[in-house]
């Protein structure tokens, strides 16, 4: 262990590790303040520059970003009552009417020194806990890794939403495209129609991206969110101090704040969606003076933002220990791992300890170097939140299309992320809990690897073994459980809104519910293809996908049950447009947007797309001048030809490449 620990600190101290771990805190930071897009899709952009990379750099990297996105979304959350993040929701309450008063400063301060001790805490139980787990962890053998991979999955998909069924099928849907390409044991092509390019399965940075950055960016140019306009609630005011000194006079909310960020981090499937609320629900019950909280109370802000850092240490915990991703932005670093060829499981408290510890402390340092740097760069980081988002997008949109290309350099990579972008904007419209298809995704390789080792060693005895009843049990337990309470954010949200005196109105249920019947036809049809494509495998290839789409199809038979013979309140029921204020754009307008770059993309190649683009939606959709749109282009397309000729790549080409012979990096 001495050895372990000495090579860890070695590595923290390395230049080359620190600069790294700088660069994933600039990212996250930059990433955090961006309402809506969040670790996971932040996550997705590292991913593809990880190639390459020596293991401790690229881990830096990675958690660099990790343990800052939720400090950099405090911004939003604070100025302009846009949570930043699902784990900044609860920030929001109490943060908000702070700025409105005047003392955004203080509540800034408080939420930067709370990240910063959530974030060390975390570290450090999750260093401690290595050892303790170690004799733990060994105990465990394939068998009952691919138990602990079904109890996450069960779980992710209990708490992923209020429709039990819809949470878990989206589970299923993921683990599906997830077994995608070669089967492991047989090598066998399932699903893949004959493309070659589905023969490695589908990258994970596309399902990330496609997931999560796609849908939101376009909620956001639909809405025109971060535009807090010219009133004086964006101000930060004074009370940086007394932000401090309200950090360490409530130690004792910071540390169950922490402790509470910790335990719902450890369990898979939590995370970042309920960590807020909860905390927060627990700080206003246990307080006597109960007041203050929804019109500015510091100790909302300080609940909030405390538990969604020391989330990061305890989702870790899982994800190294166990291979179970705790949380959607840890399955993302889960496939990091799995890219740099390190194997979570018994082996981060053996072999690979020094690597587990460096880790830990990484997490720790890029907290308070995260916190240190909102202190420092509050005010124009603060100006940021202010910028319109239509001046943001052109060149998030482009940053996004060049990381996904990074998967496997073809045109077919940006094909794919339309097509996953698209199915995220449907699942986010229709309450489908996107982190449990991630999560399920980023299992199906895990798990379908743990269920042939185990078969392979014990036979289908191994369902037998008192360790895999034990955690069965712990799986279905969790499921009857949701089935009676149906456990889910919402419901936390409603509970600590209620607590704060801040419960509002519940919006009336969508009448029309063709366009979720219609969504759900489609899955069951993604399932039943998956079904057939498996049966057609031998056993061993096919018993994975199609046992997975089978339960994926039953839970799909029960939510189109719900919706086209349930209540209008129940919990199937829930289209995110017939909530959507009147007068709001369509969502059609900003994806015509993204199809116009895609399309422009297979034409003319992707460089020449982007000269396109951009100065056409700076133009008709943001409704700028010509000599700005065409200034904005050139810095984009600069970008992208100096990372393309320091990467040494050729960018995606369209149709015009084939009869036309164009000098790089137009070819």
């Amino acid at each position: 262990m001495f050895e372990a620990i000495t090579t860890s600190l070695w590595n923290l101290l390395a230049w080359q590790h620190l600069a790294y771990m700088m660069l994933g805190v600039i990212v996250g930071l930059i990433i955090g303040i961006l309402p809506g897009l969040g670790g996971i899709a932040g996550m997705s952009l590292l991913i593809p520059f990880i190639y390459g990379m020596d293991t401790t750099s690229a881990l830096a990297m990675l958690i660099g970003l990790v343990a800052v996105v939720p400090t950099g979304d405090t911004f939003t959350s604070v100025l302009m009552g846009i949570p930043g993040a699902s784990g900044s929701q609860a920030t929001v309450v109490d943060g908000y009417p702070l700025a409105k008063r005047g003392e955004a400063a203080r509540a800034l301060s408080a939420a930067f020194a709370g990240s910063a001790l959530g974030g060390i805490f975390g570290a450090i139980v999750l260093t401690f806990f290595v050892v303790i787990a170690k004799p733990l962890i060994l105990f465990f053998s394939t068998a009952e890794l691919f138990m602990f991979a079904v109890l996450g999955l069960s779980i992710v998909g209990v708490l992923a939403g209020n429709s039990v069924a819809r949470g878990l099928a989206a589970c299923a849907i993921g683990m599906t495209f997830g077994a995608v390409g070669a089967a492991p044991a047989t090598g066998e092509m399932r699903s893949t129609f004959g493309v070659s390019y589905l023969e490695d399965g589908i990258p994970l940075v596309i399902i990330g991206l496609g997931m999560f950055a796609f849908p939101e960016m376009a909620e956001l140019v639909r809405r025109g969110t971060s535009v807090a306009g010219d009133n004086s609630e964006g101000k930060l005011g004074a009370g940086w101090m007394q932000g401090l000194k309200d950090t360490f006079t409530h130690w004792f909310v910071v540390l169950r704040s922490s402790i509470i960020g910790l335990i719902v981090g450890a369990i898979p499937g939590l995370g970042g969606g309920v960590v807020d609320w909860v905390a927060y629900g627990h700080v206003v019950q246990t307080s006597k003076d109960q007041s203050q909280y929804g019109k500015g109370d510091i100790r909302g802000v300080l609940a909030s933002e405390t538990s969604n850092n020391s989330l990061q240490g305890g989702a870790l915990m899982p994800t190294l220990l166990f291979g179970i991703p705790g949380s959607g932005s840890m399955a993302v670093f889960l496939g990091g791992m799995f890219l740099l060829g390190i194997q979570p499981g018994p082996s981060m408290v053996t072999t690979e300890l020094h690597l587990t510890y460096t880790i830990a402390w990484t997490l720790a340092l890029a907290s308070v170097i995260g916190a240190v740097l909102c202190f420092v760069l509050a005010v124009p980081l603060a100006r940021l939140t202010f910028v319109p988002f239509t001046y943001v997008a052109p060149a998030m949109l482009v940053l996004i299309c060049f990381a996904a290309f990074q998967a496997r350099r073809e045109l077919a990579d940006l094909l794919l992320l339309f097509g996953f972008g698209m199915l995220g904007l449907f699942m986010r419209r229709f309450g489908w809990p996107r982190p449990a298809f991630l999560v399920g995704f980023v299992l199906a390789e895990s798990a379908e690897g743990y269920l042939y080792q185990a078969v392979q060693f014990y036979g289908w005895g191994f369902l037998t073994r008192p360790g895999v009843i034990v955690i069965g049990v712990l799986a279905l337990i969790s499921i009857l459980l949701a089935l009676r309470g149906r456990v889910s954010e919402d419901g936390l949200v409603q509970k600590a809104g209620a607590a704060a005196g801040q419960g509002e109105e519940t919006a009336a249920p969508p009448r029309d519910r063709r366009p979720q019947i219609i969504f759900t036809l489609l899955m069951i049809g993604v399932a039943a293809i998956a079904l057939q494509q498996g049966l057609d495998q031998s056993f061993l290839g096919g018993v994975f996908p199609s046992g997975v789409a089978a339960v994926g199809l039953v839970f799909l038979l029960v939510l189109l049950a719900g919706l086209v013979f349930g209540k209008p309140d129940h919990p199937a029921n829930y289209d995110q447009e017939a909530h959507t204020a009147a007068g709001t754009p369509s969502i059609w307008g900003p994806v015509f947007w993204f199809t116009l770059l895609f399309v422009l993309a297979a034409l003319v190649g992707f460089v020449l797309a982007i000269a396109i683009f951009i100065p056409a939606f700076m133009m008709m959709r943001a409704r700028k001048g010509p000599v700005l749109a065409l200034v904005y282009m050139a810095a984009c397309v600069g970008f992208m030809i100096a990372m393309g000729y320091f990467l040494t790549l050729d960018f995606p080409a369209g149709l015009l490449q084939k009869f036309v012979t164009l000098p790089w990096p137009l070819r």
